[in-house]
């Protein structure tokens, strides 16, 4: 017989979602992955923070009202 690896919740790589941010989804008007160095919240200027466009969520911030850009200027 073969002994059977145990399971995990874990992703393969070890990595948490989470605690790096190039595993974190994005939303098309965000122009990095939540919690970047660098970035930070702002309201979608599609819908104006509401989320909402006419009966649809809008597709810039997938409904949070949200985006997620670069602060500062270098």
């Amino acid at each position: 017989m073969s002994a059977v690896p145990p399971s995990s919740d874990q992703p393969a790589d070890g990595r948490d979602a989470a605690a790096d941010p190039s595993r974190t989804p994005m939303n098309p008007g965000d122009q990095a992955p939540p919690g970047t160095p660098g970035t930070g919240e702002d309201v979608c200027p599609r819908c104006g923070g509401s989320g909402q466009l006419g009966a649809s969520a809008c597709p810039d911030c997938g409904g949070s009202g949200k985006v997620n850009v670069g602060i500062g200027g270098a």
